[in-house]
């Protein structure tokens, strides 16, 4: 199977795809037309989408965009995804000049940068009940669907939207890029490491990972480190915070509460606190 682009299979009659995943998730960097709307049943993770790195868990629901390139990674193989999948223009013409059809449009629209809500009892009722019905009743739970989410407390997932298509050999050579940091962030990383994973000079990498995902090398890999301390500091209390900056990569404190600082704007101690 190619790594990118991916193309969700499905019957050529049907606008909207449900789809189950259980165990170990598709783990290759993809993108698709489709706009993927997943809830995660159990289980926990990461997801790396575009140019920005979450943690997920149980109750989580990821709206992603059409071609937005994206990989969930779950820490364990019991976990279960629930997820939909739709193009507008599988609807047809006449479906999208209805007021109904207008609201899959601007539905579409809104998501195009995906964001993150949170399963309230309504929204996981409405994915079991698309799970179980077909045809007309699966339409109608569906509309019903991002009507909740539209109307959802959300927050963005990635900070730029991703238009173009991501040709084969960038797409594994990416995923060669984010597997070895997911696998390493703990450790050392200099450029020159990377970019020998890359298979790519120091400075061509540089350039390279800058234009495909908006940002450097070291902000990405900065934005891993964070993320591992988030998900330690709420699931592991009892930790110190010194050896939480350890675990995830920051060799000195003092750096490590100033990037902290940076990027979710309170010190690690009061990001504890709030959760």
């Amino acid at each position: 199977m190619k790594v990118l682009p991916f193309k969700i299979p499905k019957p050529s009659n049907t606008a909207i795809i449900f789809q189950k995943d259980q165990g170990k998730f598709y783990g290759q960097l993809h993108q698709h037309q489709e706009l993927q709307i997943s809830l995660i049943k159990e289980g926990k993770g990461t997801l790396l989408i575009a140019d920005t790195i979450h943690h997920f868990q149980k109750g989580d629901i990821f709206v992603i965009g059409g071609q937005q390139p994206h990989v969930f990674r779950n820490e364990f193989t019991d976990a279960l995804m629930h997820t939909v999948f739709f193009n507008p223009q599988s609807f047809g013409d006449s479906f999208l000049d209805l007021e109904e059809g207008k609201g899959v449009l601007d539905f579409y629209a809104f998501a195009k940068a995906g964001f993150k809500t949170i399963a309230t009892a309504e929204l996981t009722t409405t994915f079991d009940a698309l799970s179980h019905n077909e045809g007309i009743l699966r339409l109608a739970h569906f509309l019903h669907l991002i009507h909740l989410l539209t109307l959802s407390e959300s927050t963005p997932i990635a900070s730029f939207i991703y238009h173009k298509k991501i040709s084969e050999a960038d797409g594994k050579k990416l995923h060669r890029i984010f597997e070895y940091s997911l696998q390493h962030f703990s450790e050392p990383i200099q450029l020159e490491d990377i970019a020998q994973v890359a298979a790519m000079t120091t400075n061509g990498f540089c350039k390279y990972f800058k234009k495909r995902t908006n940002k450097t090398y070291v902000q990405f890999l900065t934005e891993i480190r964070i993320s591992k301390v988030c998900t330690l500091l709420k699931e592991h209390p009892e930790l110190p915070i010194s050896d939480i900056a350890l675990l995830s990569g920051f060799l000195t404190l003092s750096h490590f509460n100033r990037k902290f600082k940076q990027y979710k704007k309170m010190s690690p101690s009061l990001y504890r606190a709030s959760i």
